[in-house]
């Protein structure tokens, strides 16, 4: 089947759904495509136990807050009843099961296959954002190791894992969270971290770290950590005393240099420093039930559930295209991107918050897209 249309969005997560939003009101037609069955399928594949680690009101997507009542940090479920009331709201119906092929440049616009459909569009959103493809690294011996080994994303909780030793690999959010939901469940708890790290509090004498991260973002990033660090160390207090090497930066140059988040503590050193969660290094070598670490200690684990983040999987249907575009590092929409038609939201990491900044990146790359729509309409 062969559609037309404006603009097509990729993604029916977050930054899709927002973007389609944003276009709907400018007067503006797209049409969503997603490869999953419903809204924001990545949220439906995460761990039961998370919530957003930033704030309810400053993690809504353009013009629809959450429903009264929601919990400063809503859960996953909540979430998920968001984006489907984000999209019955804006009356915004995806063509699901639509999983693209390739998106490629065509005369004055682009050509996106599926296996079901061919649609000629003007413009392109990737909106496909980094949780795509789980990464799962490779370690020597890995192949020895006997018990379960899965990645978070085949995580859902710590129920089965009762009364067994497991490791935790990655120190970031979900490690974090997954790492206080084995604790809850039973299980003995070890985190390895490979690298040095930056810990902050979700919340400093209650008011949320995001608030605080959107007034300090402003200036420029030395600056923020150096004015932030006190209120750090009077939360958190000493990480290098918990087995930790500090990263020797600050939270804010580590997103803007590394674009990396750090880790926003909800419980997970409290743990550490109580002695029910035992932190290592990075992983040397693995055998069939003991991990070695890069000091040399080793230990004996049932289980291993690697929270080793994702990549974004853009250049899977995006071949290169010279100048046009580049799938090896998503970009926030610029000059040339404008040019070409192709526009991405969802891929910049912020200190102020990843739903926020799809907000204010939707409405942008919507502002684009009618300007240059207007401007087409007055020269033709």
């Amino acid at each position: 089947m062969e559609h037309q249309v404006d603009t097509l969005v990729i993604g029916a997560g977050p930054a899709g759904l927002a973007v389609a939003a944003c276009l709907k009101k400018r007067g503006a037609s797209c049409i969503i495509v997603d490869r999953a069955a419903e809204v924001g399928s990545s949220w439906r594949h995460h761990y039961d136990r998370l919530h957003l680690h930033s704030d309810r009101d400053r993690s809504t997507l353009p013009y629809l807050s959450f429903p009264a009542g929601t919990p400063r940090y809503p859960s996953r479920e909540q979430v998920i009843e968001y984006l489907e009331r984000y999209a019955r709201h804006f009356e915004l119906v995806p063509h699901f099961n639509e999983e693209v092929r390739t998106v490629r440049p065509h005369d004055s616009g682009w050509i996106t296959t599926t296996p079901a459909s061919v649609y000629h569009s003007r413009r392109v959103v990737v909106a496909t954002g980094y949780n795509a493809v789980p990464y799962l690294p490779r370690w020597r011996g890995q192949e020895r190791f006997d018990g379960p080994m899965l990645h978070s994303s085949e995580y859902r909780n710590g129920e089965s894992f009762r009364g067994q030793s497991v490791l935790v690999v990655g120190f970031g959010n979900s490690g974090g969270e997954i790492a206080i939901d084995l604790h809850e469940h039973g299980a003995r708890v070890a985190i390895a971290v490979r690298g040095p790290v930056n810990v902050v509090p979700r919340e400093i004498f209650g008011i949320p770290i995001l608030a605080i991260s959107i007034v300090l973002s402003r200036l420029p990033a030395r600056l923020a950590d150096a004015l932030a660090a006190p209120l750090v160390r009077l939360s958190i207090g000493d990480i290098a005393r918990l087995g930790f090497r500090k990263l020797p930066m600050g939270p804010f140059t580590q997103i803007k240099t590394t674009r990396r988040i750090p880790l926003l503590d909800i419980g997970t050193v409290k743990l550490i420093r109580e002695g029910h969660i035992e932190v290592f290094g990075d992983i040397r070598e693995m055998g069939e039930t003991q991990v070695t670490f890069d000091d040399g200690r080793s230990r004996d684990f049932d289980a291993v559930v690697a929270a080793t983040g994702f990549h974004p999987r853009s250049d899977y249907f995006l071949a290169p295209q010279g100048d046009i575009l580049d799938v090896e590092q998503a970009r926030q929409p610029g000059s040339g991107e404008k040019k070409s038609g192709l526009h991405y939201c969802g891929f910049i990491v912020s200190a102020t918050g990843m739903l926020r900044e799809i907000g204010i990146e939707a409405q942008r790359v919507a502002d684009e897209i009618t300007r240059i729509e207007h401007h087409s309409g007055e020269t033709r």
